[in-house]
């Protein structure tokens, strides 16, 4: 039997939110460690300086990504709680207002004047709150972020994902490094653009051109900098 949990289950959406934070975490894990880990070795003669510069930058950004990543979702939900106390108040001064822009609301959508003001009526007797919060604000549980969760998501994806740059740092030749991150930074981007599209649903193609691109046209530029100014970034 087909249930409405079953039915909303079997979609992605749901996965949106973390898999967003997974995948950037992620794919900035790869290109910016890629680059830091480019630049030092095009100065260096030998594995440990760029070895040390790319641990300082793989254990920074993670930290920095999982700090970025809480505190702008934690400033998303302060602003739905304020506007969700904004709109209780709201509901308790002036119920009938609030009762007339929910059946407008309605009516754009498609109903006639009389249904979308009945559907009002009913689903305000309902859960007037929740009702507003979802139709007049656009607040729902899919939407609606978790700081933590996000904060983990991409705090632990950028560590994985600049774990594998890092894993070439330490196994390819030092004269030839900055080659051998160049390509295994386009293959790690492609299988990134795959498992991204599998546990998203989207097309494969599509996700594997946009993350390669991107991400090396990121990584190209970023190394760019350590050469013409010759530093080691």
């Amino acid at each position: 039997m087909v249930t409405i949990d079953n039915y909303l289950d079997s979609h992605y959406i749901h996965k949106s939110n973390w898999l967003r934070a997974a995948v950037l975490g992620a794919n900035d894990g790869i290109i910016s460690i890629s680059s830091i880990a480019i630049g030092v070795a095009a100065a260096s003669i030998t594995r440990q300086p760029i070895i040390i510069a790319t641990v300082a930058g793989l254990v920074a950004g993670a930290v920095a990504m999982s700090a970025g990543e809480y505190v702008s979702v934690s400033s998303q939900t302060d602003i739905e709680k304020s506007d969700i106390e904004r709109e209780a108040q709201e509901l308790k001064e002036m119920p009938e207002e609030e009762l007339q822009i929910l059946a407008q609301i309605y009516e754009r959508r498609g109903l006639k004047k009389e249904t979308a003001l009945q559907v009002a009526k009913e689903l305000t007797a309902f859960d007037a709150l929740g009702t507003h919060i979802r139709d007049e604000l656009g607040i729902n549980e899919i939407s609606q972020a978790n700081p933590l969760q996000a904060a983990l998501a991409s705090g632990a994806s950028f560590t994985l994902g600049g774990i594998l740059p890092l894993a070439v740092t330490l196994l390819a030749p030092v004269k030839s490094m900055h080659y051998w991150l160049y390509g295994f930074t386009i293959l790690f981007l492609i299988i990134l653009g795959i498992i991204s599209a599998k546990t998203g649903g989207s097309n494969i193609k599509k996700a594997i051109i946009r993350i390669t691109i991107w991400g090396t046209i990121a990584m190209g530029l970023s190394a760019l900098v350590g050469y013409l100014f010759g530093v080691s970034v």
